[in-house]
């Protein structure tokens, strides 16, 4: 590995620490500002791996978690956040194999789709009323993102993703069983 390389992983290793422990915090804002953090890394990590789509989408996490955080003022509960969010999501898709230059082709078409569904995911996650319904949908986004970082080789991503589903479980066992006994 060069020192550019190793360099890129150890970005993604730091972004995967946010993400992971975001899923310990009981209140929902805190698992999104954590999350927030790990997008900022992410993204440079991506844009770093030549991962472009990775990269695009985490970026436009950073605005969703901000608009999220602030969901009184921004009034995120909006179906129209939803919406504008889903479709900078295709436009990212679009823009990866026209402007951005991945080749077209059906394993692309594919693997380039992954990350939108964790993005949507974890949309519906933030627009959630509850941090277990928030843990819940992780359950779906994390899935989709692994598949993508094994293919894109983020060793970063790839620990997150399996970090995280293994947080997401600890977290519905340690918070919400207990919520559920009380």
């Amino acid at each position: 590995m060069t020192p550019y390389e190793i360099a890129t992983q150890i970005v993604g290793i730091f972004a995967m620490a946010f993400n992971i422990w975001s899923y310990q915090q009981k209140q929902q804002r805190f698992i999104i500002a954590l999350q927030l953090v790990g997008s900022l890394l992410f993204t440079i990590h991506f844009f770093m791996l030549g991962a472009y789509m990775g990269g695009l989408l985490n970026a436009i996490g950073i605005i969703r978690a901000i608009v999220f955080l602030y969901k009184d003022k921004l009034k995120s509960e909006h179906f129209l956040w939803l919406v504008g969010f889903i479709l900078v999501y295709i436009l990212s898709y679009v823009l990866t194999f026209t402007l951005l230059g991945k080749a077209f082709n059906p394993k692309n078409a594919i693997v380039e789709l992954l990350p939108i569904i964790g993005m949507t995911a974890t949309t519906f996650a933030f627009r959630a009323k509850t941090a277990k319904t928030t843990r819940l949908l992780g359950f779906i986004s994390s899935p989709a993102w692994l598949i993508y970082n094994i293919i894109s080789l983020s060793i970063g991503a790839i620990c997150c993703e399996v970090f995280s589903l293994i947080s997401i479980l600890i977290g519905l066992l340690r918070l919400d069983r207990t919520e559920e006994e009380n």
